[in-house]
């Protein structure tokens, strides 16, 4: 079902919801060169604008949300129509109630997909942006989505399970993404995954096939800001050019090791996130072997 609405548009529209950094990658300044180069038209609403990402200690931020309810009421007054809504970085609990209801506006006129990435934290910890109530909210938000890529932080902030990283075996984690699925996205997919036995991989629950599926990665010790909102839209991209879903969580996990691999030896400013644009050819050198399996 999913597949079907990818191939309705030969030039696919996404609606992008995050915010703007004008320096750093991440957000939009990831989202908008890495779908745009994969072959679809990103349509941005901004919820925010920053001089720079906020992982430098000294930034200008300025709110959007009192605008987005009239900037998208103007794209209903044109009668724009997208294949796709991707919500990434969501600053306030009014910023998610908004993109709720437009979100089920754009369903109301179109069968859109909707990609949620619930970013809300990482490596255990909740961002400090995040109170009870957004998380809350968040909960309802994914009720809308088709799709979710959580981290493993924020899939047990929504299922309201203690983190660990001790004893994630196949059976635990299958668990994890089943009541993910329960909770309303057909397919579920949770990154960042470091098994019981010692792989680390993408895991990825298709609730309409009832199949789950282990999608390893080359798994690089460093961290990089952005890198979360390069796989999603780099997994938006590939399966809008018609890949099935894990072989885009595939392609898009190679993408991000071969980007931080080669930021790590030619780059020195890791706030700045990593150096895509010098291997932007590799995104278009699909593989033709895939090592995702069923589990």
């Amino acid at each position: 079902m999913i597949k079907d609405k990818i191939y309705s548009a030969s030039v696919p529209k996404i609606a992008a919801i995050n915010d703007i950094s004008g320096y750093g990658r991440c957000s939009l300044t990831v989202i908008l060169p890495i779908i745009s180069a994969l072959g679809c038209q990103v349509c941005p609403i901004p919820t925010a604008i920053l001089s720079n990402h906020s992982e430098y200690k000294d930034f200008y931020f300025y709110d959007c949300t009192e605008h987005l309810e009239k900037y998208y009421e103007n794209w209903e007054l044109n009668s724009l129509k997208f294949d796709c809504m991707y919500s990434g970085f969501l600053g306030s609990q009014r910023q998610i109630d908004i993109i709720i209801d437009i979100l089920d506006k754009m369903k109301t006129n179109n069968e859109t997909l909707a990609v949620v990435d619930p970013v809300m934290g990482d490596h255990g910890k909740v961002y400090k942006t995040y109170n009870q109530e957004m998380i809350n909210k968040m909960g309802e938000l994914i009720k809308h989505a088709d799709i979710i890529t959580p981290n493993f932080t924020e899939a047990s902030i929504l299922l309201k399970k203690e983190y660990t990283t001790e004893n994630l075996d196949i059976t635990t984690l299958k668990e994890y993404l089943k009541n993910l699925a329960d909770m309303g996205p057909k397919v579920v997919i949770m990154t960042g995954i470091h098994t019981r036995d010692n792989e680390h991989a993408n895991i990825c629950y298709d609730k309409t096939k009832d199949e789950y599926y282990l999608i390893p990665y080359e798994y690089v010790d460093t961290r990089f800001p952005g890198t979360g909102d390069l796989f999603s839209s780099l997994f938006v991209g590939y399966l809008f050019r018609g890949k099935s879903v894990p072989q885009a969580i595939e392609e898009a996990s190679r993408f991000v090791t071969l980007a931080v691999k080669t930021t790590i030896s030619e780059c020195s400013d890791r706030k700045n996130g990593v150096a895509f644009e010098k291997i932007i050819k590799e995104l278009f050198n699909d593989s033709d072997k895939y090592n995702y399996r069923l589990i």
